[in-house]
């Protein structure tokens, strides 16, 4: 059973229902809609779907909305694309028609770059893959020098190296996007390009105000937000999830950078009690292959052993020719990486107080299920599905089912390392009645059988958010109680 979670953008390649529901049916937890593409009456077609599908085969998966933030971008040109010589001079300037550009000037859309900058600031296009440098600045315009040179089309993003770009991390197109996000009821919202926690926080202001219900994502991809540990532990923790989004991060940081500050990420956010995505060109190359290289394979199965919550696939399947494939290699990477023994073993809080009631009992059921042979799995009922967040932090290979009312809970605890979820309502049962039940609906799937020993974690009132206290072992053939 594979406790990764993979994470699929959906797009023009995946937008019939037929191939929409090849792709879920593939393996996927969380279907990605890319906000900065499509109207709102596309998303909610799409959403349709997903819910369609989801309804007709009994999946549990989580649908996350990724806001498109403040992407500063250059204009266009009048022949819609250019070559840039390394060592020449290129001209970003404000007051330029939006369609005039050429091989030696183009406009840019965000006029607050040219106070951003100073002489001698090395500016980055198109992901990096071409740089100049700042060398003369007026009120309307950056001169600069090219370093390396290369193709640059319309409408290309535009970074500079080292973070310090001033624009808010919530734009007016953002701000109606939360709106659509909560008409939608999805399950996780992106927040891009926040630069502290302070961002976070005013992004679950607006979205309370919204009346959503999401679960809020920071993409980590400015290099203000990986500055010290300190700023990135806030931004961790004024957030339900958070990204590796390595395109934009790795151009503002750097490459060499990018390895360690990912490691890093994600041993804060299992830490601090955080869920993790990597994502960005993680199976690039299956965009048009049926393949993933070997870097890919290796680059899949380091987060994992890492120990990510979930990884990411953006074009591949939003715009790629191989998109069931795709999600289908990605499954058999995590599955053999999951094989590794560091995979299934954890000192997560080993030497640590625990802070409440439901972390204790998490931490004890996961330890004991851990360490006692025979424990086949492990049952949480739960309404907002938190217990099964703290025992996911804990890495083990026994599945933790997550049993609960809610139909949002079991989509949210998709994006769970080693979580699986059954729909159970308790009704008017009495306790022991109710471990009875769950226990034998494990049976029916094949979970568990005769003599296996289950790990049971509720609280004493059922159906009572929050109040996991109850830790229960029992062995699968008997009478529960």
């Amino acid at each position: 059973m594979r406790r990764t979670k993979i994470v699929a953008t959906i797009g023009p390649a995946t937008d019939t229902l037929p191939q929409l529901e090849a792709l879920l049916l593939s393996g996927v937890n969380v279907v990605r809609l890319n906000f900065s593409h499509g109207h709102s009456s596309d998303h909610q077609r799409r959403v349709e779907m997903i819910r369609d599908i989801c309804h007709r085969h009994q999946l549990h998966i989580a649908i996350m909305g990724d806001l498109q933030g403040p992407k500063i971008r250059i204009a266009r040109f009048t022949n819609t694309k250019v070559t840039l010589k390394s060592g020449q001079q290129f001209t970003l300037d404000t007051t330029l028609d939006n369609d005039a550009g050429d091989s030696e000037q183009v406009g840019i859309d965000y006029p607050q770059l040219i106070a951003d900058c100073e002489l001698g600031d090395e500016l980055l296009l198109d992901d990096g893959r071409v740089t100049m440098q700042v060398i003369e600045k007026t009120n309307t315009s950056l001169v600069c020098t090219v370093i390396n040179g290369g193709p640059l089309s319309n409408n290309k993003g535009i970074n500079k190296k080292g973070g310090g770009l001033s624009a808010a991390a919530l734009t007016d197109k953002d701000k109606q996007d939360i709106l659509i996000a909560a008409q939608l009821e999805l399950d996780y919202l992106a927040v891009s390009f926040p630069r502290n926690a302070a961002d976070m926080h005013y992004a679950r202001e607006l979205v309370t105000a919204s009346g959503a219900n999401c679960r809020l994502v920071a993409k980590i991809e400015r290099a203000e937000a990986v500055a010290n540990d300190q700023v990135l532990d806030e931004l961790i923790l004024a957030s339900d999830v958070v990204m590796v989004a390595r395109g934009d991060l790795g151009v503002e940081i750097g490459d060499a950078a990018l390895i360690a500050t990912q490691k890093k990420i994600i041993s804060r956010a299992r830490k601090l009690n955080r869920v993790v995505i990597t994502a960005t060109q993680m199976m690039e190359s299956m965009i048009d292959s049926p393949l993933p290289t070997r870097a890919e394979v290796f680059d899949v199965a380091n987060a994992v052993l890492d120990g990510t919550d979930a990884v990411m696939l953006s074009a591949e399947t939003a715009a790629g020719s191989y998109p069931v494939e795709t999600v289908q290699a990605m499954d058999r990477i995590i599955l053999g990486a999951e094989q590794d023994r560091s995979t299934r073993e954890s000192n997560h809080r080993l030497n640590r107080e625990f802070e409440q009631v439901d972390e204790t009992i998490a931490m004890s059921a996961m330890y004991a299920a851990n360490h006692m042979p025979g424990v086949k799995a492990i049952i949480c009922l739960t309404e907002s599905g938190n217990t099964t967040l703290l025992m996911s932090r804990i890495s083990s290979g026994i599945p933790i089912i997550a049993m609960s009312r809610h139909p949002q809970t079991s989509r949210r605890v998709a994006m769970y390392r080693g979580v699986q979820t059954i729909p159970f309502d308790t009704g008017t049962a009495l306790n022991a009645e109710v471990n009875q039940r769950a226990v034998e609906s494990l049976v029916e799937r094949g979970f568990v059988s005769a003599g296996d020993f289950v790990l049971i974690t509720k609280g004493d009132y059922v159906d009572a958010q929050g109040g996991t206290n109850t830790m229960k072992l029992v062995k699968v053939g008997g009478e529960v109680r």
